[in-house]
């Protein structure tokens, strides 16, 4: 079956003989597919007449925003859609319609000829089977061999991949190791039986750059040695840059441009390609406010480039105050302990930090998991306790406070969270979350005034009075992430904490948020200390930047300074793992 066969690139002349070249079969061919599911209207189509190849020896790229269809017609593949789905159409391999496949049948191919990996690995490992187990269960279902071979096999893998100390990983639980290596276990166990085809589904969403580098590496070093194709979907547009040889582009449901990575990137045709390549923080420049999905469908272009006269007179105002913060050699440590005659160890999570922030700045924190980030934010908070040092909030030690005094800090100083979703309570209504903080702080004279100050923020970030006495799971992503953003501001904060809070956003969800955070510290005067692994985003929103390697601030300075001429080889690092 031939590669050229029902393709529709829109592309110039000598493409398909260049790619048939490469990609001379169609591994998988999908064929015309729909998938819907039932829904109180009767039924909602989220897949439309989809057509496409995975070519033999190929990585090719999905992108979209949430409910594009991407991730569900890939399930589709792997035939691990719910019963109530309703697919029609043709996903052929090995010249049989996999959409008609019996259960059995289908068994004896996933895990084994198609494999796939998921977004989130401490939710798809098992957290009560050891690590080695869990690819050891994998490989004996599908191969008639020994447990002592497998383990041999296992251990190899672990080898393959890149794990260190493959024997006490084997040992480990899933929560004993850091993030990056469980998904090195995931990648172990989804190749663990030499598949022709892995599905990669958002595998390095939430994961550092620099650990997210080495995943990217460990991918295609493994699908050029095992000679296998590999689908990799994601919403990060510079991750398939760097990874996939073809790029298919999804938008509710449809397919709207496929080509080479080349093609894709430098020479869009589709709008929306054009919209969500533009909707990316740039490290080149600053476009004020930042353009959205929706702009560009809608023909929509104020923007404005922020220019270095303008940025210098807005910091002069801002740095020629007071500081609002001021961290002096904070210190804090934990200490763990191997065995009950053993010695505990300490760790030194946060070691002589010092740093200022000044009302109205957003200063940027970065840095690879485990550096010390959220436990600093803690000590700001007061969630943790200092060791050493001191955390001076308007002048006032906040580290020497308790009872009323703390309770009225943490009216001063808000965070907003990675995932809101989990942050908010389901059984609540989002109107009564966000006046939940108002009660907790005496503010306002009644419930009628809580309301509409509720109300208000409501339109504020962008959402509907309507919404007041909905449910958190009937809201969006980005929907859910602006009533954490309203229930942030309900208490009137100075300053706020932004936790990693748009790193799991769609990049024209992320704009908006982006967008709205700008807007908010603009009109409310708000303060930001905004964590984050994406340097792209951090250099965007920031005005000063600090990066934090093993519990130490190493490198701090202007943000673009920091960026253009980085003087720790720590920082070079992070940066070169971000750039195409």
């Amino acid at each position: 079956m031939l590669l050229k066969k029902n393709i529709n690139f829109q592309s110039k002349k000598g493409f398909y003989s260049k790619l048939q070249k490469k990609y001379s079969l169609a591994l998988i061919q999908v064929n015309n597919l729909n998938i819907s599911f039932p829904s109180e209207e009767g039924k909602n189509q989220v897949v439309h007449s989809l057509n496409y190849q995975i070519g033999t020896n190929e990585i090719l790229g999905i992108v979209g925003e949430s409910g594009s269809g991407k991730s569900v017609s890939s399930m589709a593949i792997m035939k691990l859609l719910s019963p109530n789905a309703s697919v029609e159409g043709e996903i052929l391999f090995a010249e049989k319609n996999l959409v008609q496949t019996s259960e059995k049948d289908f068994r004896k191919l996933r895990g084994n000829v198609i494999s796939m990996i998921f977004q989130e690995p401490m939710s798809s490992l098992n957290p009560s089977m050891r690590c080695g187990k869990q690819v050891l269960e994998i490989i004996l279902q599908h191969q008639k061999i020994s447990s002592s071979e497998a383990k041999k096999q296992v251990l190899s893998w672990f080898e393959e991949v890149k794990l260190p100390y493959p024997e006490r990983i084997y040992k480990a639980y899933p929560h004993e190791i850091s993030g990056g290596q469980k998904q090195r276990v995931m990648i172990a166990m989804a190749i663990a039986n030499h598949p022709k085809l892995l599905i990669a589904d958002e595998p390095t969403t939430a994961l550092d750059v620099s650990v997210q580098k080495e995943i990217l590496h460990l991918i295609k070093r493994l699908q050029k040695k095992r000679e296998m194709s590999v689908v990799f979907i994601s919403h990060d547009l510079e991750i398939v840059a760097q990874l996939a040889d073809r790029v298919l582009v999804m938008y509710q449901g449809k397919l709207i441009e496929q080509n080479t990575v080349d093609e894709i990137f430098n020479h869009p045709k589709a709008t929306y390609t054009k919209a969500l390549l533009s909707s990316k923080p740039t490290t080149e420049k600053r476009l004020i406010p930042l353009p959205t999905v929706k702009d560009f469908l809608e023909n929509k272009v104020d923007f404005h480039e922020e220019k270095t006269e303008e940025r210098e007179q807005r910091h002069q105002k801002i740095y020629g105050q007071a500081p609002l913060l001021e961290v002096k050699d904070l210190e804090k440590s934990f200490f763990s302990s191997t065995s009950w005659w053993k010695k505990s160890e300490e760790f030194k999570a946060v070691n002589k930090v010092s740093f200022k922030l000044y009302e109205g700045e957003t200063m940027g924190l970065v840095g690879e998991s485990g550096c010390g980030k959220s436990t600093l934010s803690n000590l700001i908070l007061r969630l943790d306790q200092v060791d050493q040092g001191s955390i001076h909030y308007r002048g006032t030690d906040i580290t020497r406070l308790d009872g009323e005094e703390l309770r009225q800090l943490r009216k001063e100083i808000q965070l907003i969270f990675q995932d809101p979703f989990s942050s908010l309570n389901p059984k609540i209504k989002i109107g009564e979350a966000i006046m939940e903080p108002m009660k907790v702080h005496d503010l306002y004279a009644s419930a009628k005034e809580r309301k509409e100050k509720c109300l208000e923020l409501l339109e504020k970030v962008g959402l509907e009075v309507g919404h007041f006495d909905r449910y958190p799971h009937e809201f969006s992503g980005g929907q859910r992430q602006r009533i954490g953003i309203a229930r942030t501001i309900a208490v009137n904060p100075k300053l706020i904490i932004c936790d990693e809070s748009v790193s799991a956003l769609d990049i024209s969800v992320q704009a908006q948020v982006l967008n709205l955070l700008n807007q908010l510290k603009q009109d409310f005067g708000f303060s930001y200390l905004f964590i984050s692994h994406d340097l792209s985003v951090v250099k965007y929103m920031s005005d000063q930047l600090l990066v934090m390697q093993k519990g130490e601030i190493v490198e701090q300075g202007e943000a673009d300074e920091v960026y253009a001429n980085p003087q720790q080889a720590y920082t070079q690092n992070l940066i070169e793992a971000v750039k195409l």
